[in-house]
């Protein structure tokens, strides 16, 4: 039996199966991380936006953004990723791409380094972002 195994796993034609198989599976992993990335940078613009909105609205002040991470660390406390500066930044994109279909479309296609890197472009909105990301290495080397 480990004879046909041997020969089986040389043969051209299991090489090529298990070579398209390993791509299939590339592929499929790939188009899973994009799209958790999409409905993450999604997530996190609404909230980024929700707390705009509501500081506007009801004047409330930044220690909202404070309970806020800890009441969502409570409720999700496996998850990581709402700490208070992570909170801000959601706000910061939220205020620097304030039109929600720019998430919903190529935003929403690029993992969180990208919206910091096009930051440097240029416009007032991104250098608020570049700005509230310089707080971090990963920002610094965005920006």
């Amino acid at each position: 039996m480990t004879n046909d195994l041997t020969s089986l796993a040389r043969s051209d034609d299991y090489r090529r199966w298990l070579s398209d198989l390993k791509q299939r599976v590339e592929r499929a992993r790939q188009r899973a991380a994009a799209s958790v990335n999409r409905e993450l940078i999604q997530l996190y613009w609404q909230i980024g936006n929700d707390i705009l909105q509501r500081r506007q609205q009801q004047g409330w002040g930044t220690a909202v953004v404070d309970q806020l991470a800890r009441d969502l660390k409570s409720a999700f406390p496996d998850m990581r990723g709402f700490s208070p500066r992570n909170l801000k930044y959601m706000r910061a994109l939220a205020q620097a791409w304030p039109d929600p279909e720019f998430v919903q479309q190529p935003a929403a296609q690029l993992p969180w380094f990208p919206p910091l890197h096009l930051a440097r472009q240029g416009s007032r909105a991104s250098r608020l972002v570049c700005r509230q990301g310089a707080r971090t290495r990963l920002g610094r080397a965005a920006c």
